[in-house]
């Protein structure tokens, strides 16, 4: 009996389709859970979990796809670029999705042992197309599309940031509704200003476009460039327009701002797609400065903090503005060292914001306050996951901080304003180290024994424990894989900073499906 073979043009376009999934799995499984989200919630948790399990795999195929092509294009509904929506995997789309992914599947899997998901219906759903929008950030080929997966993953993590309820979430929730609204504003405006002065939103026919303006149109295109560098940076917090995170991510259930440690990162992945492509490095001048001036904000807010949620996002902030000042070089060794360090400060965020969540729910009176308290059952693993994660988020040595921070400083010497970059991040990795020592030894050290524990409290469940676990290990595997992860981030640098390639493959080689491959015709 003989075994049919696929067709090397069928295996082609099946490959090809591969780019859409990450966008198709989590809008399925989003779906599907909303019919369980009542009544058969285990299932609902199950299928947002094995869809977070199936992304991962997804994304290490793209993954190893993108090591050995370059820029791959897929065209949605057979339309080619630059005239219908494009999706484009390249080394940087698919280390990001990898690091959704792996956030994703800790956040979904810490949510369901801790019973977060009961608290509102409709938790898993939203969950899931959170992860579409995020997703379809780093797949997308034009701007239009980019606005429209920002508008997807902003509105789930509106319900998010609600979930639990509370009069607190309520106020923390309406201000980033109003804040990111107010994004959304100035990103149409600037996108209506780039089309009609370039006649296009795909971002390679952009790039190609704006090369070519007349000097009369310069000036309006990149006023509508800097107007978009300044949406993106909103995404990002960066001074001064940070003012929206540290209360929205202190006031939200801990595991859902676990997840939001990678909404920051795409703003400041929309920079690295956008500025070297479109717009060069003009915004370098306030750029650089303002990363600097957020780097000292964010670790200095770490000491004024009085609970570990605050903290927390204030180091969020921190070691954003780090990521933000290595990108804002503009240089290929820059960026590769900010895409080594990237995926390092949204696992380190999120196993805190993990960590401090088992704090609360363990330690059973004064929630995350730092202060002394009666010691409690489990103590001693999440002292060590805090210890961990403080080590991470600090940039110390062994993990992989360190090296990120240690590359940056590297890429720094000799570039504008180094010596500034150099003693900012230096004297705020010791202010994040005292701010870190001193919650946690108040924490995990100190003893009062006056506020009584609850006698009915159930004990604490160590499976819970598990997803932070799972993101300490995965800090490891970057630290241990340094060598493969840092070539990596070099060619993906070098890919980003490589205009020309990436505008010929989107619009000179974008994958279509031919019409007998869809009828089912032999090819």
């Amino acid at each position: 009996m003989s075994v049919p073979m696929l067709s090397p043009s069928f295996a082609a376009n099946l490959a090809a389709a591969l780019i859409a999934v990450p966008i198709m799995l989590p809008s399925l499984a989003g779906t599907s859970a909303l019919l369980f989200r009542k009544r058969h919630r285990a299932v609902a948790a199950g299928i947002s979990i094995g869809s977070c399990l199936l992304q991962i795999a997804v994304a290490v195929a793209l993954l190893v796809r993108a090591r050995h092509t370059g820029a791959t294009p897929y065209a949605m509904g057979n339309w080619p670029a630059p005239f219908g929506i494009v999706l484009v995997l390249d080394r940087l789309s698919a280390w990001m999705l990898l690091l959704t992914a792996i956030v994703g599947f800790a956040v979904a899997t810490h949510a369901a042992l801790t019973r977060l998901d009961r608290k509102g219906w409709n938790f898993h759903p939203i969950f899931q197309f959170q992860l579409l929008g995020l997703n379809g950030a780093f797949l997308t080929g034009d701007l239009f599309n980019l606005f429209v997966f920002f508008e997807v993953l902003l509105i789930a993590s509106y319900g998010l940031i609600l979930h639990g309820q509370g009069a607190r979430r309520l106020t923390s929730g309406v201000q980033y509704i109003v804040v990111n609204l107010t994004g959304s504003t100035l990103f149409l405006i600037a996108l209506g200003l780039l089309y009609g002065v370039t006649g296009t939103l795909n971002m390679a026919d952009m790039a190609a476009r704006g090369a070519a303006l007349p000097h009369g149109d310069r000036g309006l295109f990149e006023a509508a460039g800097y107007l978009l560098i300044a949406v993106f940076a909103l995404k990002a917090a960066l001074l001064p327009l940070h003012l929206w995170l540290p209360r929205a991510y202190a006031s939200a259930a801990p595991p859902v701002a676990a997840l939001f440690a990678i909404m920051t990162k795409v703003g400041a992945y929309s920079i690295i797609r956008t500025a070297p492509l479109i717009f060069g490095d003009h915004a370098q001048e306030f750029l650089l400065p303002a990363s600097l001036a957020t780097i000292a904000l964010g670790f200095t807010g770490m000491l004024a903090a009085r609970g570990l949620r605050d903290m927390t996002a204030f180091g969020l902030i921190g070691s954003t503005g780090t990521l933000l000042a290595a990108i804002a070089l503009f240089r290929p060794e820059a960026l590769a060292a900010a895409l080594y360090y990237l995926p390092h400060t949204t696992i380190a965020a999120a196993l805190l914001f993990l960590t401090v969540d088992l704090v609360v729910r363990w330690r059973g009176v004064e929630g995350d306050a730092i202060v002394p308290t009666p010691a409690f059952s489990g103590l001693a693993l999440v002292a060590f996951l805090f210890l961990a994660g403080g080590v991470a988020l600090a940039g110390l040595p062994p993990l992989s901080g360190f090296i990120g921070k240690l590359l940056i400083l590297d890429a720094a010497i000799g570039a504008p304003l180094g010596g500034w970059i150099w003693g900012v991040i230096l004297i705020t990795s010791l202010i994040a180290v005292i701010a870190l020592a001193r919650a946690g030894s108040t924490v995990f050290w100190k003893r009062d024994p006056s506020p009584p524990i609850p006698a009915d409290r159930a004990p604490p469940r160590l499976l819970e424990a598990l997803p932070a676990l799972f993101l300490l290990a995965t800090l490891v595997a970057l630290t241990a894989f340094a060598g493969p992860a840092t070539r990596y981030a070099q060619s993906a640098a070098a890919q980003v900073f490589d205009q020309s390639a990436y505008r010929q493959a989107v619009l000179s080689n974008t994958t279509l499906i031919p019409p007998a491959s869809r009828t089912g015709e032999a090819p």
